[in-house]
């Protein structure tokens, strides 16, 4: 489908994509990859009258590390994550999201500011308990992971602040794994798992993070999976037991690929399998 009629502006900075969508209000949407807001125009299912363009703000497409914590860019791409192994998780999951045509635009910054629980990275800020830096009318703040996402598709964004840069912990000490299920290697996850392990001295579990892809109107953290592992072995038996656990308290969504339930049994199986390889790295 053709989309309806909408201006089109290329801000030179951050300033200035901040007044665009001030003055504009609901009827202003930003424009980072595009890979998320286009699809959805063409749908008719969103019909913003300006897009505001980002690609020509400078200072959104470092990748840098500082202080034990990554500083990541908003206009960071999927490709630039996937390219820097040493972002753990957050690069495995970056090289599974879609294909490397889409990874090639995708941004950090707009698949947060997007809110879609079906996305792989949103589940991975939340794993890591990480935050963004947004930038409005009233300067620059930072929201945790667990406030950014409320609802489907809605953050806690303002309609004129704009995410700036993206800040993940460091996982020294830290192994991890990544799984998805999807019926196409580009389409979104039926249901994702992003799995951090820290051991202990005697190789136990001394701390773990679940977070969960496709499983509520946000992303969520198994946190029973989390209390049932925690302190306790990282043997076969004790992950698989903890895994058992991954669905209590999501409401996962149905839709042409899977029922709720079977939503469900995925999360145990790829909560188990992310659990397995983050022991062991």
């Amino acid at each position: 489908m053709i989309t309806a009629p909408f201006d089109y502006e290329t801000p030179e900075t951050l300033d200035e994509a901040v007044r665009m969508l001030h003055e504009n209000g609901e009827d202003a949407k930003l424009l980072a990859g595009g890979h998320s807001l286009l699809p959805l125009m063409k749908l008719r299912l969103a019909a913003p009258t300006l897009l505001v363009d980002l690609r020509l703000v400078p200072g959104l497409h470092h990748i840098q590390r500082e202080n034990g914590s990554w500083r990541i860019g908003a206009l960071a791409r999927h490709a630039d994550l996937q390219d820097t192994p040493e972002l753990g998780v957050a690069s495995a999951a970056a090289k599974q999201i879609a294909d490397q045509q889409v990874r090639n635009r995708g941004t950090i910054g707009g698949s947060l500011a997007h809110g879609d629980p079906a996305s792989d990275l949103p589940a991975v800020l939340v794993a890591l308990e990480g935050e963004v830096s947004a930038q409005g009318r009233n300067g620059l703040r930072t929201i945790p992971a667990g406030e950014l996402f409320q609802d489907y598709l809605t953050t806690a964004l303002a309609h004129d602040e704009v995410i700036t840069e993206v800040r993940l912990p460091a996982t020294d000490g830290w192994g991890y794994g990544y799984e998805k299920f999807t019926r196409r290697a580009e389409d979104w996850a039926m249901v994702g798992v992003c799995a951090l392990v820290k051991k202990g001295a005697d190789g136990s579990c001394e701390d773990v993070r679940v977070g969960l892809t496709n499983m509520g109107s946000t992303p969520l953290r198994a946190t029973a999976a989390e209390q049932a592992l925690r302190g306790g072995s990282l043997d076969g038996d004790s992950i698989a037991s903890a895994a058992e656990h991954a669905a209590e308290g999501t409401d996962p969504p149905g839709d042409l690929n899977a029922t709720p339930d079977y939503k469900r049994h995925l999360a145990r199986v790829l909560t188990r399998r992310a659990l397995v390889a983050a022991a062991q790295a």
